[in-house]
C-alpha cells in the first residue's frame, strides 16, 4: 500500500502579478506526493480560478479520492480508472499523476522521458513575462530583472494600456514578442485596430486575445489577423479541434489545464497533426511544476514557462535558468 500525502505551500511572488482579469502577491500551490519505504514521487498544482480551481477545492477532491481507494492504486492504468471514477479538477489530476509516473519512473530506474517515449532536452529557452503595469515602470522592470537574457519576452496586455506598454517594452528591449491579453477583447473588430498599433513592433504571435465562447469571432478573426493566434483559454483537458483549427494557428499546452503528462503529450501531438504550432506554457509555479513541463519540450515551437522565476524563494531547484535557458536539474 502507497502512502499518500499533500501539502499547501504559500509561494510568496517578487512583484504583483496581474493579468487582464485579476492580480495576485501570493500563491497558494498544492503539492503531492506519493511513495513506499524507499522511493517517492512528487507533483504539483498550481489552482486556478478561471477554472473554478481553488486550494481549498483541491483538498477537499484529494481526500474524495484517498476514501475511494487511491492508497490501494497499483498501476498508472488504476489510477487513471479511480480518475475516471472520480472526476477531480486538472490541476490536481496532473499532480497526482505526475507524482505517480515520478515514484514509478523512481522505482524502476528509468526517466521520465523513457516513461513517456520522448525526447529529453537538455535545456530550452523560455519567454519571461511583463505583468500588466504602469507603463513609466517598463525600463527599470526590465533592467532589474535582466530581461535582455531571453531570447523572447511576453507582454501581458489589456485594452486600456495595452499600445503604451508595449512602447515602452521597445523602448528598453528588441526582442520578439509574444502577446497575450488573457481574453480581454470582446470583439474581433477593436481587436483588429490594436493590431494595427502593433505593426511597428516584433510581435510573433497573440495569446488568446477574446473569451473562449466567442467562437464565431474567432472564425472572423483568423481570416483577418496579420498574426498567428495561439489558442490558450480554448483548450483545457479536452477541446473541439474541428472548430479550434478554424479559429487558430497554434495551441498553448499546459499541463495544469492538461490534468497530466498522457493528456498534455495526446494534445502536443493532435496539434501538430492539424498543421497547428506549438507552445507550453505554465501557472505561476515553482520549478517542480516547470521540472515537468520541460519533459515535454522536445520539438516545440515556443516555450513560456517562467512561473518559477517570479516565486520568491523558490523551494525546491529542481530547474536552473542560465542565460534565458532552463536546464533540468534533478527529478521531483
Amino acid at each position: 500500500m502507497l502512502l499518500w500525502n499533500l501539502e499547501a505551500l504559500d509561494l510568496t511572488l517578487r512583484y504583483t502579478w496581474k493579468i487582464s482579469r485579476n492580480a495576485s502577491d501570493v500563491k497558494t500551490n498544492i503539492f503531492v506526493s506519493v511513495g513506499d519505504e524507499r522511493f517517492q514521487g512528487r507533483g504539483e498544482a498550481a489552482p486556478n480560478i478561471r477554472y473554478g480551481e481553488t486550494p481549498e477545492v483541491l483538498q477537499q477532491q484529494f481526500e474524495t479520492l484517498k476514501s475511494n481507494g487511491l492508497v490501494q492504486v497499483g498501476s498508472l492504468e488504476e489510477l487513471q480508472h479511480l480518475l475516471q471514477l472520480h472526476l477531480v479538477l486538472p490541476a490536481l489530476r496532473f499532480a497526482i499523476e505526475s507524482a505517480y509516473v515520478h515514484f514509478v519512473c523512481r522505482k524502476n530506474g528509468q526517466t521520465v522521458t523513457e516513461f513517456l517515449g520522448v525526447t529529453p532536452v537538455a535545456s530550452a529557452p523560455t519567454a519571461y513575462s511583463y505583468p500588466i503595469m504602469d507603463p513609466g515602470k517598463i525600463a527599470a522592470f526590465t533592467k532589474e530583472h535582466g530581461l535582455h537574457r531571453f531570447e523572447y519576452l511576453k507582454v501581458k496586455v489589456n485594452q486600456e494600456s495595452g499600445l503604451d506598454m508595449l512602447s515602452e517594452v521597445t523602448k528598453a528591449t528588441q526582442q520578439g514578442l509574444i502577446i497575450d491579453a488573457n481574453e480581454a477583447w470582446q470583439d474581433p473588430d477593436s481587436l483588429m485596430r490594436f493590431f494595427e498599433g502593433l505593426k511597428k513592433y516584433p510581435v510573433l504571435m497573440i495569446e488568446q486575445p477574446m473569451p473562449s465562447a466567442l467562437q464565431e469571432e474567432y472564425l472572423y478573426l483568423k481570416k483577418r489577423s496579420p498574426y498567428d493566434l495561439f489558442a490558450d483559454e480554448s483548450v483545457t483537458d479536452h477541446a473541439d479541434w474541428d472548430l479550434l483549427q478554424q479559429q487558430f494557428h497554434g495551441v498553448n499546452m499546459k499541463l495544469m489545464k492538461a490534468g497530466g503528462y498522457l493528456n498534455g503529450l495526446a494534445i502536443l501531438q493532435k496539434t501538430r497533426s492539424l498543421g497547428l504550432k506549438t507552445m507550453i506554457g505554465c501557472m505561476m509555479e515553482t520549478s517542480m511544476g516547470i521540472w515537468s513541463a520541460l519533459q515535454l519540450a522536445h520539438g516545440v515551437d515556443l516555450l513560456d514557462l517562467d512561473g518559477m522565476l517570479v516565486v520568491k524563494d523558490e523551494p525546491f531547484h529542481l530547474v536552473r535558468e542560465e542565460a534565458g535557458r532552463l536546464c533540468p536539474v534533478e527529478q521531483p
